[in-house]
């Protein structure tokens, strides 16, 4: 049965929604990207993501048909990986778009959200009789982006004229469709082999091969890997090939492969400073260092990711005196994916991808939601009393859990602690609630710039949006993560988000 188009952010001219207040609008449509991204979990491949979430904004919002690009590798030209609605076919005149042609180019040149309703008077499309015989009045297009890097473009179409607002929306989709893209992107299987197979066989004659300038060391005997876990290495040595890495070792172990990097402190200072020094000498210099340092900690940021989803763990810490960083990523042999499964549901998009990656790291397997035989874990009363083991996530202020639920957990919960508790619940136990650490609170505008931070935006648009310097930024910032027992801005955004600080 085909669903009729409610959402807010589409129906502004249905009459029978007028006396409903904006605020339970902007409820509603959060509670369906929530659904959208609930379908996301544990999913590495890139066409099922990207049409979960074209799925999602046709069935969930009544869009006449939605697309998703992703950008090709040699960043000129994007590529269709999912259609929805009218359109379902990939192979089409729109299958592969150049970049900066037609809006969907330009909005990936240009990183800037467009919404019209009035498709058929826009110049650049290419067929105004079509848009008009089909009666598609709306347009709405968003860039997919990582840091300061597009990934791809999400695009939406409907008959009826969309409010401003659906920009908003698709904003929070796009956070979550954007991590768990990159994420498949990087492990996709067609693109890992093609990518591996132009290199030496070994990993350790590809780590060499990148990593000419530094000195490598060898450790244990060399054996096959999956071709997603070389890739992972492979991304890290192209990391480090960019900060001028010092010393690094491949080590093969009896139950994972490891390789460790030493990158001295001046080079990293660089990419991580918090605040602006002495010794940077011009305007120009100063955006350089900030653009590196934003790609510096979103590669580490999506490697730890990377890892978690294949069991292992990338870590960095500074070295003996502080004079200098390293770096460890741990992969265990085979697909890391073996654990029990789970059925991660959560009404909030930045704890549902929070858990899913903590999930990861207990070795277990996030899996469809329709999955009978998996272990629930949710904050949403409604899936608590229909599932038959559940594990409620308690956040700030939420409700109290179902009498049914097996286990109560909060964010303090760590991977280890989660595989026993999953355990025990899979062996018919229940478990008592776990303490909440009392966490200072934030200020008001602590909370202000944690929700900015949240959107993606930069410290010096955050900045600008609240008319104060970027070292004041950076200052609450620095506060917020100490409150939040954080040790970066990933964690921070994810456990504000559990806190309910946004």
């Amino acid at each position: 049965m085909a669903r009729t188009p409610v959402s807010s952010a589409l129906a502004s001219v249905d009459s029978s929604r007028a006396d409903v207040p904006n605020q339970a609008r902007l409820l509603l449509d959060l509670q369906r990207v929530n659904k959208i991204a609930q379908r996301l979990s544990g999913c590495l491949e890139t066409e099922t993501v990207a049409r979960f979430v074209t799925d999602g904004l046709v069935d969930q919002f009544g869009c006449a048909f939605a697309r998703i690009w992703v950008v090709e590798p040699d960043q000129t030209a994007l590529r269709l990986v999912a259609s929805s609605g009218l359109y379902t076919h990939t192979n089409g005149s729109f299958a592969r778009v150049p970049m900066g042609a037609y809006k969907v180019g330009k909005i990936a040149q240009n990183r800037v959200p467009f919404l019209s309703n009035r498709l058929a008077e826009e110049a650049w499309v290419k067929d105004r009789d079509w848009a008009i015989a089909n009666r598609i009045q709306g347009f709405a297009g968003y860039p997919l982006m990582t840091g300061d890097r597009v990934i791809g473009v999400l695009a939406t179409f409907s008959h009826s004229p969309m409010a401003a607002e659906f920009l908003e929306v698709l904003q929070v989709l796009c956070m979550t469709a954007t991590v768990a893209l990159d994420a498949a992107l990087r492990v996709d299987i067609k693109q890992t082999l093609a990518q591996v197979s132009a290199r030496p066989s070994s990993l350790s004659d590809q780590l060499a091969t990148i990593l000419t300038s530094t000195t490598m060391a060898l450790v244990g005997t060399e054996t096959s890997l999956p071709a997603a876990t070389g890739y992972i290495f492979v991304q890290l040595a192209e990391l480090l090939n960019d900060v001028d890495c010092d010393y690094a070792r491949l080590v093969y172990g009896a139950a994972e492969v490891v390789l460790e990097a030493i990158v001295a402190i001046p080079t990293v200072a660089t990419l991580t400073a918090s605040t602006p020094t002495a010794s940077t000498p011009t305007a120009d210099s100063a955006d350089t260092a900030e653009a590196i340092g934003a790609r510096w900690r979103s590669h580490c940021h999506q490697l730890d990711f990377m890892a978690s989803c294949l069991g292992g763990t990338f870590q960095t810490q500074p070295g003996p005196r502080q004079q200098m960083v390293q770096l460890s990523l741990q992969i265990p042999y085979g697909d890391g994916l073996t654990g029990t499964l789970v059925s991660i549901q959560c009404t909030t998009a930045l704890v549902q991808v929070a858990l899913t990656g903590m999930a990861y790291k207990a070795r277990l397997t996030p899996s469809d939601p329709a999955d009978p035989a998996a272990v629930v874990i949710t904050d949403s009363i409604a899936v608590a009393q229909s599932a038959t083991q559940a594990i409620w996530v308690r956040v700030n202020g939420s409700s109290l859990p179902p009498a049914q639920v097996r286990a109560v957990i909060d964010w303090t919960v760590d991977a280890e602690q989660l595989a026993q508790i999953v355990q025990l619940v899979v062996q018919g136990k229940s478990v008592a609630a776990m303490p909440t650490a009392d966490l200072p609170r934030p200020s008001e505008r602590e909370q202000e710039i944690m929700a900015l931070l949240a959107q993606g935006l930069r410290d010096r648009d955050i900045a600008n949006r609240l008319y104060i310097s970027e070292s004041t930024v950076k200052f609450h910032i620095n506060n917020s993560l100490t409150k939040l027992q954080a040790k970066n801005r990933y964690q921070a955004v994810y456990q504000a988000a559990i806190q309910g600080w946004i």
